[in-house]
């Protein structure tokens, strides 16, 4: 699905994203790009959370039938897409271990890119082994005892 976001930028500050359909889901990125890539970040999760609730997922607004709303005032209005698979799968919270320094790095190298940790770790590990990635997002993963005994 495409809604609509707003990009908001002031003289000395960030590119702002605000999203007209999802009031209090907003974004920011130092570049513009930096600025797309957080919006279908931070969309798809809230999408997710509105899923976990039980909530209805609104419709996308049209560009007319927001002509007349104040968040638009000195805003630019662009699509982000979200994948129909984000607004239907439950976001885990996992924990990891991991050196100070590794998780510095870690964090360096997402800023550079532009990224969450999160979605940095996530990405370096499904472009790490892409093949496997992609035939273990059609199944279930092995269980940890299924895991050891296949060692």
């Amino acid at each position: 699905m495409d809604y609509l976001a707003y990009l908001h930028k002031d003289r000395n500050s960030d590119f702002g994203v605000s999203f007209p359909d999802f009031p209090g889901c907003i974004t920011a990125g130092r570049t513009l790009e930096e600025a797309q890539r957080m919006a279908v970040e931070a969309l798809a999760l809230h999408i997710a959370g509105i899923v976990e609730d039980g909530q209805t997922i609104p419709e996308p607004s049209t560009l007319d039938a927001l002509a007349e709303d104040p968040a638009m005032k000195h805003a630019v209005a662009f699509l982000v897409h979200v994948e129909p698979e984000a607004e239907t799968e439950r976001t885990v919270r996992i924990n990891i271990t991991a050196r100070a320094k590794q998780v510095e790095l870690i964090d360096q190298l997402a800023g550079q890119a532009g990224m969450t940790r999160s979605a940095y770790m996530v990405q370096s590990s499904l472009n790490r082994f892409p093949r496997q990635a992609r035939a273990g997002a059609a199944s279930k993963p092995a269980g940890r005892k299924a895991r050891h005994a296949a060692r």
